[in-house]
């Protein structure tokens, strides 16, 4: 059996949070991730907080600090904005925080001397968090000043390994041109959390698509087994690497409904990849 853990990530509800966990919690879902504005509105009310996952039989897999990590008059207040997330997660029993950049992205990409500015923004947040029980784990992401593999590297080279932990998501790896299996393989030592994502192909099948209607766009991602992602290849190497960490399905936006949405990425992971999410008692 899978040491994995697969957690929901309520985006999909949007800031319909009662609604996400409900539906989630009927789903088979044990563990998820929220938007962090919303977490943070509990700060000062942390038995609430508890209760209500508590109530939906979940755990607090992470959220989603990060900043502008780039801009150095933006850095003690990225810094103390990341602390105060991580206090948080450690209240609710959660040891990783996923830290997101964020844009506009420098035009021809972010610079050396803009990544180098972020390597010590981050490296100070991460030792922050690291020294309050919480593992920062750096997030490329669509848009923003960390994207591309390039800069990617540079981060992680210029990061303290004891402190900056990687947050491969599947989706954002690939549609910005990278391998994720080989990125993740480059990382191996460093990874402490995944975001299971799928990218909307070129050319949709539309029957395979639970759209109630034909008229929107469909979005950048997709329910996990629409898109071209290899998710058993994904899997097959963290299992390689004894990975025993949390593996947290997310959808940003669904084309019908969100209980839609998660029900296929659940019975995905489950009858695709083998690892279960419902577990009898």
């Amino acid at each position: 059996m899978s040491k994995m853990k697969v957690s929901s990530h309520l985006i999909t509800w949007r800031d319909d949070f009662l609604l996400g966990l409900k539906e989630a919690s009927n789903l088979g879902y044990q563990a998820c991730e929220t938007f962090t504005h919303i977490a943070l509105q509990y700060e000062d009310r942390l038995d609430e907080f508890r209760d209500l996952l508590g109530h939906h039989g979940f755990t607090l897999s992470a959220l989603y600090g990060g900043g502008r990590f780039s801009d150095k008059a933006l850095q003690q207040e990225v810094i103390e904005y990341n602390t105060r997330v991580a206090k948080f997660l450690v209240a609710n029993g959660s040891d990783r925080i996923v830290f997101g950049p964020k844009g506009p992205r420098t035009e021809g990409g972010t610079t050396l001397d803009e990544l180098k500015v972020a390597a010590q923004t981050i490296n100070e947040a991460a030792k922050r968090c690291y020294d309050l029980g919480v593992k920062a784990c750096v997030h490329p992401h669509l848009g923003t000043e960390i994207q591309n593999e390039n800069e990617l590297d540079a981060i992680m080279e210029m990061t303290d390994p004891k402190y900056v932990f990687f947050c491969p998501d599947t989706a954002h790896l690939y549609k910005a041109g990278m391998d994720p299996v080989e990125i993740m393989r480059r990382y191996k030592d460093r990874i402490a959390y995944v975001h299971l994502k799928d990218v909307t192909p070129e050319e949709v099948d539309i029957e395979k698509f639970p759209i109630l209607s034909g008229t929107e766009a469909l979005p950048i991602f997709c329910e996990l087994g629409l898109g071209p992602v290899d998710f058993p290849k994904v899997v097959q190497f963290l299992q390689e690497i004894d990975y025993e960490g949390w593996l947290t399905v997310e959808i940003d936006k669904s084309t019908s409904t969100p209980l839609q949405s998660l029900t296929i990425c659940r019975d995905y992971v489950e009858q695709k990849l083998g690892i279960p999410i419902r577990f009898k008692s």
